[in-house]
């Protein structure tokens, strides 16, 4: 995938990714959808895998029915973000950033975290689809997830526009990643999607992990230290090698296809 765009590495660093998103909206609402699950006939159906491995690595997907878009403006953008943000933030910046919330409303969202069941290695959001490279401890991780995230996102999106039915594809997509290799490439392939869009609303490369893998934004829920382990530096693949992460994602020219195969999404 040719790709010449490099990253302004101040453009990123400038608003708050989630300012402007009302934070007590967004927890009831969360709260109200995550009540009515079970019988919600919005939520996802099955993943398309049958078996979860524990410690396992995963590439999740899905995008917009027909493929439609989902995401129309940067406040559904920060919304959706701000879904991860609080299933996968600690307990401890949690507290902090819902301090103003009862006891008993806090304590409810507690339960729902699952920041020791899932770490976000590298995410992106696209008009029409999303990514999230994950690592999950219990089987159940990614399930639970997903269940979570995507009902109270369609809730959200489906009152926002006054519309009704599914938002998203029948099944999305969660497939296991073998080696080091697909492991390295799926983050570049990942970061490298919203590089090539010309939307002129916004730039979709702010609502993704880039940034934080190159040092302009930093939170406790995304987690690119460890493929940051690999490479030399962050910003200027491998540590016997002369090149940063952001050479590897912005100057590289390997087919994604040939490495990742299945792993990836097609037409996207």
């Amino acid at each position: 995938m040719e790709n010449n765009t490099k990253v302004n590495r101040t453009k990123y660093d400038i608003q708050p990714q989630l300012q402007g998103v009302s934070l007590s909206s967004v927890i009831r609402t969360l709260l109200d959808k995550e009540a009515k699950r079970s019988n919600d006939k919005f939520m996802p159906t099955k993943n398309t895998i049958k078996t979860y491995v524990e410690n396992g690595i995963y590439h999740i997907f899905n995008r917009g029915v027909d493929k439609r878009e989902i995401f129309l403006d940067e406040k559904d953008c920060k919304t959706f973000l701000y879904y991860l943000k609080l299933y996968l933030s600690s307990p401890e910046s949690l507290k902090k950033e819902t301090k103003f919330l009862s006891p008993k409303l806090l304590y409810k969202i507690m339960n729902l975290n699952l920041s020791k069941d899932i770490n976000l290695i590298a995410f992106t959001l696209m008009p029409n689809h999303f990514h999230l490279e994950v690592k999950q401890a219990p089987k159940d991780g990614i399930e639970k997830l997903t269940r979570r995230l995507l009902t109270a996102y369609v809730q959200y999106f489906n009152k926002k526009y006054e519309r009704v039915g599914t938002l998203f594809e029948t099944t999305y997509k969660a497939i296991l990643v073998n080696t080091d290799e697909q492991y390295l490439y799926l983050s570049s392939y990942i970061h490298r999607n919203p590089m090539k869009l010309k939307d002129p609303r916004f730039d979709f490369v702010q609502f993704s992990s880039y940034p934080y893998y190159l040092g302009l934004k930093h939170a406790d829920w995304i987690k690119p230290q460890e493929v940051l382990s690999y490479f030399k530096n962050s910003k200027s693949l491998l540590k016997k090698d002369d090149l940063s992460y952001q050479s590897f994602v912005e100057d590289f020219r390997e087919d994604p296809i040939e490495i990742l195969g299945e792993l990836i999404l097609e037409n996207d």
